[in-house]
C-alpha cells in the first residue's frame, strides 16, 4: 500500500522533462518541457512524479534527464 503515501515521501532526486514526444500515449497535457519534477518513486522503466494535473503519474524515463 506504498502508493497511498507516495505524495508525502521525501524526494531523493529531481528530473527535468526534456521532451513529450510519446509514441503511444498523450503526455504533453500532463508534462511540461523544461520543468523540474520531484521523483516520488522509481522503477527500472518509470519515474513516478506529481504531474501538471496534481496527481501521481508514472512516466517512461526517456522523457526526463536527471538534474
Amino acid at each position: 500500500m506504498i502508493h497511498k503515501t507516495w505524495t508525502e515521501n521525501n524526494t531523493g532526486k529531481k528530473v527535468k522533462c526534456v521532451h513529450t514526444d510519446a509514441k503511444k500515449y498523450t503526455v504533453e497535457n500532463v508534462l511540461s518541457i523544461g520543468k523540474e519534477y520531484e521523483v516520488k518513486n522509481e522503477s527500472e522503466e518509470y519515474y513516478f512524479v506529481i504531474d501538471e494535473s496534481g496527481k501521481m503519474g508514472g512516466f517512461y524515463k526517456e522523457y526526463f534527464e536527471e538534474v
